[in-house]
């Protein structure tokens, strides 16, 4: 049967199957019906043991799905900051690209400023004041001096997210910069608008935008991180702001840099040698000894620009450290603070762009891998603690968004040992990225215990909330609350405790359940003893007695079995059975929720337990007339001092690790009262 089965497998998986020609050829060699179904019982059975054997692999593969699942996760994270970057690159050509369009264009209009001379600065002037004086809140515009108005004109901002239209606003292009100004809706007079923004040409970059309905006629003013989109009237309006503002920045470069060389003279000056002995050598000029020449210098802020553009964050801090390994030990001259304010600023830029790859507002799917490169960025710059509060303020917003989507389950248990997995699984990692981030600056590691101890206090929120704030039984929270220590001592293997700051944040709800489990079991002792009728126990059936044997024997009572009787009876009464029963499952689950911080509270909720069926088998024996059941009295009392109460004894000092001298206390003073039963003595 076996080999037949073999060799149909290999049949149908073979790659030339062909079902069609199989079913032909088995109903033709086929006698009846039956082997027809014998034939469809085998496959039928090769067909179970396919999906069993896929069932296991499933499970035996789990976590390698789960694994890949994150992968999969960090490659889509990946792949997004890929395509913004090549949407940048893409915009970055078509700038270039128009560029080098409008060269020759240069050239055609300097015959025509040849031809038709262009206005004055003057004129230029008194033109720009006149229309500032329509601009609410642009008085100080015209203190820099040289300043003239190149072109104006309306246009409409669009939101870049989903690109809709935001406001109408009037730009003013000037020789050194652009002023955005926003219409008013009720106008005052002459003025006509109120001042928005005013952006340095240096500070920004135009990006055509490619017509595509319904983005059409727009242009892009990029200053990083930020970017506003712009749509002029018509093509030719947009046209002409995309080549007026190239040319102006152009003008404005070649100005500045024409500035640089008349300040720096042409040939150095060959100071005379003094023949006098006793005049002192005077120090040169600190400038010369400053070489700034170096092509890479000279364009390094626009490399800088570049990188941040490109989201090239390692190549921008590369050309940093250059410059500063290069500048060190050199004295400092006006040129090098000119050099030092324009890198300054894009050091400003860089940094914003990095706290923004660091905001809790970014994706946070890609782990605490994803912010290892803004983070290591950060840091070489000088920046480690703002990069530490960063890292820390990102994982700790990923942590509360893991716990937010968690699903709440039914089962409690089951809710919290998925809530401890993600927990303390994401607070390991953080951990170990941490380490890694900041290994070589010790000082960020008390910022990490702070933040450790505050996320520690998200999740015992949400663990109070499903476990005690529900109400919960003692056992299903002393579950819970082991399962979360051991998760909480797994920590230590990277020499981080959070032990102790898990069990003081757990003592208020933990006490309070433990005083409420103890008022339950005195409320049914005492509910138990008003129906004391003292008579043996009569279990009926054998497998009954043997149930109540070994429930007896997992508490911890070996000696029971000597109170059992002939036919299912035990020579105890259902009351102290009951007691002994849930005094020891109290004991328990209370030993599970056991810290130093609640020694006192577990002991006097023992105490009060045991004191209430003391006092009932001492209460019962002094009034009780009747010999015969005088004795059964006495053998019961005997179980509870002689049997149980030793029991409780040990078992707690075995899981405090101390003696519990005033449960002793108690069980030497009840025996007394049980030797002198006519005695009035009441237990204390």
């Amino acid at each position: 049967m076996a080999d037949t089965g073999n060799r149909l497998r290999k049949l149908l998986e073979s790659p030339n199957f062909d079902p069609q020609s199989y079913v032909k050829q088995l109903s033709q060699q086929s006698d009846g019906d039956r082997d027809l179904q014998e034939h469809r019982q085998k496959i039928q059975t090769l067909a179970d043991e396919t999906a069993q054997n896929l069932k296991k692999n499933v499970y035996k593969n789990y976590r390698q799905f789960i694994e890949t699942a994150k992968e999969i996760s960090y490659l889509e994270s990946e792949m997004y900051q890929l395509s913004h970057i090549l949407t940048e690159q893409k915009s970055i050509m078509e700038s270039i690209t128009q560029s080098l369009l409008s060269t020759d264009k240069d050239e055609a209009a300097k015959e025509m400023l040849a031809a038709f001379p262009k206005e004055t600065e003057e004129v230029k002037q008194r033109t720009l004041t006149t229309l500032l004086e329509k601009v609410e809140g642009c008085k100080n515009i015209m203190e820099t001096p040289g300043r003239y108005l190149v072109y104006n004109g309306d246009l409409l901002e669009y939101d870049a997210d989903n690109m809709s239209q935001i406001q109408k606003v009037h730009a003013f292009l000037m020789n050194d910069c652009l002023l955005i100004a926003t219409w008013l809706a009720n106008r005052r007079g002459a003025v006509k608008y109120k001042y928005n923004a005013l952006y340095d040409l240096e500070s920004f970059a135009v990006v055509n935008v490619k017509d595509n309905p319904p983005m059409k006629d727009m242009f892009k003013i990029l200053m990083f991180p930020d970017s506003r989109i712009f749509k002029a009237e018509n093509s030719k309006i947009k046209k002409e702001w995309l080549e007026i503002l190239e040319e102006t920045k152009k003008n404005k470069v070649a100005k500045d840099k024409h500035k640089k060389e008349e300040e720096v003279p042409t040939s150095p000056v060959r100071q005379e040698v003094s023949t006098n002995p006793f005049d002192e050598d005077e120090p040169l000029d600190s400038e010369e000894h400053v070489d700034l020449s170096p092509e890479w210098i000279q364009e390094l802020p626009e490399d800088l620009d570049v990188c941040i553009a490109q989201r090239d964050f390692e190549g921008a801090v590369d050309l940093l450290d250059k410059l500063n390994e290069y500048l060190k030990d050199q004295p400092v001259s006006p040129r090098v603070k000119e050099l030092r304010g324009k890198v300054d600023e894009r050091v400003r830029q860089l940094t914003e762009v990095l706290v923004f790859e660091l905001s809790p507002d970014r994706s946070l799917r890609g782990g605490p891998k994803a912010t290892r490169r803004a983070v290591s960025q950060l840091v070489r710059l000088g920046q480690s603690t703002k990069a530490c509060e960063l890292f820390l303020k990102n994982r700790a917003a990923a942590v509360q968004t893991a716990i937010r989507q968690l699903r709440i389950e039914g089962a409690t248990l089951l809710y919290i040992q998925k809530l401890c997995n993600i927990f303390f699984t994401s607070l390991l990692e953080t951990a170990r990225e941490f380490e890694t981030d900041f290994a070589g600056d010790t000082g960020c590691y008390s910022a990490f215990v702070v933040w450790s101890r505050s996320v520690m206090k998200m999740f015992v929120d949400a663990f109070s909330k499903q476990v005690f704030d529900s109400k919960e039984s003692l056992s299903t929270a002393a579950e819970c609350v082991k399962f979360a220590s051991e998760h909480c001592k797994q920590l230590s293997e990277i020499g981080l405790d959070l032990t102790f700051i898990l069990q003081s944040l757990l003592v208020k709800d933990i006490r309070a359940a433990l005083q409420s489990q103890k008022d339950i079991i005195i409320e049914a002792t005492r509910h138990r003893n008003s129906e004391e009728m003292w008579r043996r126990m009569n279990l009926m059936t054998p497998e009954a007695l043997a149930k109540l044997k070994e429930e007896m024997r997992s508490c911890g009572i070996g000696s029971f079995e000597q109170y059992t009787g002939e036919d299912c009876w035990v020579n105890l009464s259902y009351t102290i059975v009951a007691f002994s029963k849930q005094m020891m499952a109290f004991l328990e689950e209370g030993l599970k929720l056991y810290f130093p911080e609640l020694h006192m509270v577990f002991l006097e909720s023992l105490r009060e337990i045991i004191l209430v069926a003391v006092q009932h088998v001492d209460y019962s024996l002094r009034c009780e007339q009747e010999a015969e059941k005088k004795a059964f009295i006495l053998q019961n009392a005997s179980f509870l001092h002689e049997t149980v109460l030793p029991v409780v004894e040990r078992r707690f000092e075995e899981g405090v690790g101390k003696p519990a001298k005033q449960l002793q206390d108690l069980r030497k003073s009840s025996r007394s009262v049980r030797v002198n039963p006519e005695s009035t003595m009441s237990v204390v």
